[in-house]
């Protein structure tokens, strides 16, 4: 029994490593810098997606930059302005309190500005599940993602706080596209609008 058990603990810490390793092709997108509109940072994982979508407007990438979750929506706002973002330049909404969420939240936002272009920032092993939250919320916009860096070493990753959220993010993905399929099957026509709920 407890040779089983020991198996069992075993093949599961392996599992587990096999998933953070394979974290960086499997969850993230990372396209090359463009230019867009705007970036839209997501909340969650304050500091360093902050520190993030700072370095990118610093960089020239957009003009804009739309906060978006609750939590630590505001701490984001003004962790950009200490490192030099303009103050103007940021528009929040704190409202949202998960990825889709942020994206239908944020949709009357960037439909109001005919937002054609975005960069996501968020964590690097969300990026694809946010993306495609995104991308669904509003079609039209072109979504490019630039999300936070891993740690530098396996370790970092395997046995820190990303080890639990990578493997957590797994499920998630799995659960928002099953939740995606059933929306599709269900809908009886399409959005025409700039996002998903907006207007023609």
């Amino acid at each position: 029994m407890l040779a089983a058990a020991a198996l069992a603990a075993i093949a599961v810490f392996v599992l587990y490593l096999c998933l953070v390793a394979l974290a960086e092709p499997l969850l993230t997108v990372r396209d090359a810098f463009a230019r867009t509109d705007v970036i839209v940072v997501l909340g969650g994982d304050g500091p360093p997606r902050a520190a993030k979508a700072a370095e990118l407007w610093l960089a020239g990438l957009a003009p804009r930059i739309l906060v978006s979750g609750d939590g630590d929506c505001l701490y984001i706002r003004d962790a950009m302005i200490a490192a030099g973002v303009s103050r103007g330049a940021i528009t929040t909404e704190c409202r949202s309190g998960s990825t889709r969420e942020n994206a239908q939240l944020s949709a009357p936002i960037l439909a109001r500005s005919e937002t054609a272009s975005a960069t996501l920032v968020t964590s690097w092993y969300h990026s694809r599940r946010a993306l495609a939250s995104f991308q669904r919320a509003c079609p039209r916009i072109d979504w490019k993602s630039n999300p936070t860096e891993p740690p530098p070493t396996f370790r970092g990753a395997a046995f820190s706080h990303h080890g639990p959220a990578i493997a957590q993010e797994y499920a998630k993905t799995v659960v928002y596209a099953i939740g995606d399929l059933a929306r599709d099957i269900e809908a009886t026509d399409k959005p025409t609008g700039w996002c998903a709920g907006e207007p023609a």
